[in-house]
This record gives C-alpha cells, sequence and structure tokens, in this order.
C-alpha cells in the first residue's frame, strides 16, 4: 500500500478495486500496467498532492490484492468499462487520466470508449497499434494457455535474480526498484488462485485489435495530450509516441531521457513536473519551504 496515503475498496460491477486517494484539487487518475499495481505511482504523486486530487486504483492485472467475481470481465474493454465505472463511482471529472505500459493502452480505449469524465491524457511509454503486447513479452501470452504454468511462473519469481532477468521486470526500469516491491506485485498471484485466475483471463484477453481499434478513434477525442515518452526504452519505441501524436487532435511528444519503461520509477520528478505543467496545477498552491 501507499504509506500514508487514504486507501478505500470500491465494490464495483466486476469485483473489489482497491484505490489509493490523496489530495484536493484538479484530478489526476494514475493506471498501471501487468503485473504491477498502484505503487509504481508512488514516487509521483507525492509530488502532486499539494497541488491536484491523485486517485491511483489497483486495477485487476495480475497484482491486485483480491480476486474480482468469477465471471469478471478482464479483456482490456473490461477493464476500460471498470476504470470508467470508477470515474462514476467517485463522481470524478474533468479528469487528467495518466497511463503507463498496459495502463496506458487502457487509458487508450477509455478516452475512445468512455471519454464523459476526461479532459485530458497523459501517456508514458505503452502498446499502442500493433504492438499490443509488445513481442518480448508474449510468451506470456503463450504461458495461459496452460494454467498450471502460471502458477510455476509466480512461484519461480520468489527468487529476486528471476525477477530482475529481462523476461520479468529487469529492462523496465534503470534504477533498482526495491525487492520488496517487487515481491509485492508477484505475490497476489502466487498466493491467491482467484487473482492467479484474473491474471489468466488478462493475458488471454490482450490483443492487438484492441488498440488498433482505439487508434482509430483517437482523433474523436477532444482533449489535449501530453506523451511523456522514454526514448531508450526497449520495449515501447519512441516512434509509437510519434505515430500516437498523428492520431490525435492535440497532442505534444516529450522526452524523458535516462528512462526506460517505468519513468514513473527512473525520473518520477520530471515527470511530475510535465503533468502539473499539462494538467494546469496551480504552483502557488505549494507550501512555502521554510529553512
Amino acid at each position: 500500500m501507499f504509506p500514508g496515503m487514504p486507501t478505500t475498496t470500491l465494490q464495483l460491477s466486476s469485483g473489489p478495486v482497491r484505490v489509493h486517494d490523496d489530495g484536493t484539487g484538479p484530478v489526476l487518475v494514475f493506471l498501471h500496467g501487468l503485473l504491477v499495481d498502484g505503487r509504481l505511482w508512488r514516487k509521483v504523486t507525492p509530488l502532486l498532492t499539494d497541488r491536484a486530487r491523485c486517485v491511483v486504483p489497483d486495477l485487476p492485472l495480475g497484482s491486485h490484492p483480491a480476486a474480482m467475481k468469477p465471471d469478471a470481465d478482464l479483456t482490456p474493454p473490461g477493464v476500460a468499462r471498470l476504470v470508467g465505472e470508477l470515474l462514476e463511482e467517485l463522481d470524478l471529472r474533468d479528469v487528467t487520466l495518466v497511463g503507463n505500459d498496459t495502463g496506458g493502452a487502457i487509458a487508450q480505449l477509455v478516452v475512445t470508449r468512455h471519454p464523459e469524465r476526461v479532459a485530458r491524457l497523459v501517456l508514458t511509454p505503452c502498446d499502442a497499434f500493433e504492438h499490443f503486447p509488445p513481442a518480448m513479452f508474449r510468451p506470456l501470452q503463450w504461458i495461459a494457455r496452460v494454467p498450471p504454468a502460471v502458477a510455476l511462473m509466480a512461484a519461480s519469481m520468489r527468487f529476486d535474480a528471476l525477477r530482475r532477468s529481462p523476461m520479468a521486470y529487469g529492462w523496465l526500469a534503470k534504477s533498482r526498484i526495491p525487492g520488496e516491491i517487487l515481491d509485492a506485485w508477484m505475490r497476489p498471484a502466487r498466493e491467491d488462485r482467484g487473482v492467479a485466475r484474473d491474471l489468466i483471463k488478462v493475458l488471454r484477453g490482450i490483443h492487438p485489435r484492441y488498440t488498433l481499434e482505439a487508434a482509430e478513434h483517437l482523433h474523436e477525442f477532444d482533449g489535449p495530450t501530453l506523451l511523456a515518452w522514454a526514448p531508450e526504452d526497449r520495449f515501447f519505441k519512441r516512434a509509437w509516441a510519434d505515430r500516437l501524436a498523428e492520431r490525435l487532435r492535440d497532442a505534444r511528444v516529450v522526452d524523458i531521457p535516462d528512462s526506460y519503461t517505468f519513468v514513473p520509477e527512473d525520473q518520477p520528478a520530471r515527470l511530475a513536473d510535465l503533468i502539473a505543467e499539462f494538467a494546469k496545477l496551480d504552483a502557488a498552491s505549494r507550501p512555502i519551504q521554510v529553512a
């Protein structure tokens, strides 16, 4: 959980979703990707809660704390629908939606299928177009075809060396992610059969037809978009950001050097500054620092 960040659990149509919610002012909603939870944003939100309300759900993408209902729709459109339901349940309006990794793909589906409450979009390195998932992670979908293999994979991630391998989290961040965070991300699928079942459903549901369809409708989103990309990313190519920008009405691409996919992990201050500028947060509301 987020240290010091208020947490609640919403009972949504597909099941329970834990939400971290802190700050007041314009609303920022942060979406994480596969096999991580809201802690991906733990370095970013403290830099913004003096000027904005930061809402961080733990999406049911394999590291969530409680299993969803057995009949939950965990395809990408189903998860996007769940995000829309969450915005409605919390009555969040004029939202700046921020996505990373799989969460960026979900954000694209939200603004093309459930855009009513979203005013702005921020995409950091994420799936797009025909790349959902990236080629390097397609073996996870093969594993999902054999449920015992998913349990074996989750059990093997007890070992730090395997968690930090390129096939796991090793190439997602340039900085060293604490071992306790990596373990927390893998523990739910290892210890809860319901969460493991959800993970299998998510992996089986991912398909490029969803991001390709979203790309065809991105021009219909009338809010501004910031694409804060990592040019060194090994999985989500810098050219994808330019392609996305071409599909959007009002988009700007900004490079964030010295980072991989997990920009919130590698460059949280730079990302927070870009979000604050983009969302027009009132810098005057910052508390005065006394030496």
